[in-house]
């Protein structure tokens, strides 16, 4: 499973960005999908969730500014980030959450980063 993710950029604050991320590759069932996201000197953090089921969460920094979405058919989950803030810069990283069909738990996938940065 590879995952593929686009859209990450420079822009003013209050400005607006979309990130997209294609999974590709053999998976099936039930999944995950989200950004994360991981600014320099701090830890990785959870920034939006959506199940296959349209089930979703945000972290509460975010909540009313980004919108989380997915297309199952393709795979892709797209992040829509509006009145974006300065603490909003970081390195976003698109997961694949797969449970584990061995034992408890899910299996991760992740993409290369993809750079936002928010000036003020």
């Amino acid at each position: 499973v590879q995952l593929q993710a686009s859209g990450g950029g420079v822009v003013q604050a209050g400005g607006s960005l979309r990130l997209s991320c294609t999974a590709s590759g053999t998976f099936f069932g039930l999944n995950e999908m989200a950004w994360y996201r991981q600014a320099p000197g701090k830890q990785r953090e959870l920034v939006a969730a959506i199940t296959t089921g349209g089930t979703i969460r945000y972290a509460d920094s975010v909540k009313g500014r980004f919108t989380i979405s997915r297309d199952n058919a393709k795979n892709t989950v797209h992040l829509q980030m509006s009145i974006l803030k300065p603490e909003d810069t970081a390195t976003y990283y698109c997961n694949l959450a797969i449970p584990d069909q061995q034992r408890p738990g899910v299996i991760d996938y992740w993409g290369e980063g993809t750079q936002v940065t928010v000036s003020s």
